[in-house]
């Protein structure tokens, strides 16, 4: 059960997430406990992430600098993967919080897990279904700030016995026996796993 003082790891790739979007996934991550480490991975020499500087110093976010020292690599990605494994084997975390919308972290969502440790994730529709099946909970970056409404013990209550059951992803389109499509950010879908 997840419970208020609960330690959480929040590693972010800064290469696939909007810096605009960081305060709403750090009010969402306050929802399941205390983020006491938060990471952002980039290469911080190139200009394409100048903006997450201020968000970074805002949320007191540690960036981590990881060079690109080969065109196409993802250095970026592993050194968040080697973060995470170091953070899991010190048995301090009950949940992490893998920000991201890359497949490349569905194999460390699904190791964590493997220690019965909680996976939070978070990403953009382009998200493959691999790794947001790979989390006991997945959340769309876009439905964050329209589900405000939602409650704690609504949150708690779904996450209860998520260890047996499929991941749940948050926000989802719908088509009903007329054809008829639509959106509910707060639709909460059960999906299978891979």
């Amino acid at each position: 059960m997840v419970q208020p003082n609960d330690l959480l790891a929040v590693l972010v790739d800064a290469d696939n997430v909007p810096p605009a979007k960081i305060g709403a996934v750090l009010a969402e991550v306050a929802r399941f406990g205390t983020a006491s480490v938060k990471r952002v991975y980039g290469d911080w020499t190139k200009t394409n992430l100048s903006s997450w500087k201020p968000v970074a110093s805002e949320h007191v976010i540690q960036p981590i600098q990881q060079f690109a020292n080969t065109i196409g690599k993802n250095a970026t990605d592993s050194a968040l993967i080697i973060d995470a494994m170091d953070l899991l084997y010190t048995r301090r975390f009950h949940g992490f919080c893998i920000v991201s919308s890359d497949s490349d972290f569905t194999r460390l969502a699904s190791r964590i897990r493997e220690e019965g440790v909680t996976v939070y994730g978070f990403g953009e529709r382009k998200t493959p279904a691999a790794f947001r099946n790979a989390c006991d909970l997945f959340t769309y970056l876009d439905v964050l700030e329209e589900a405000e409404g939602e409650s704690t013990s609504a949150v708690l209550a779904r996450l209860s016995g998520t260890r047996s059951s499929p991941a749940v992803t948050r926000g989802s389109t719908w088509a009903d026996q007329s054809g008829t499509h639509g959106f509910d950010p707060t639709a909460n879908h059960k999906l299978s796993r891979i």
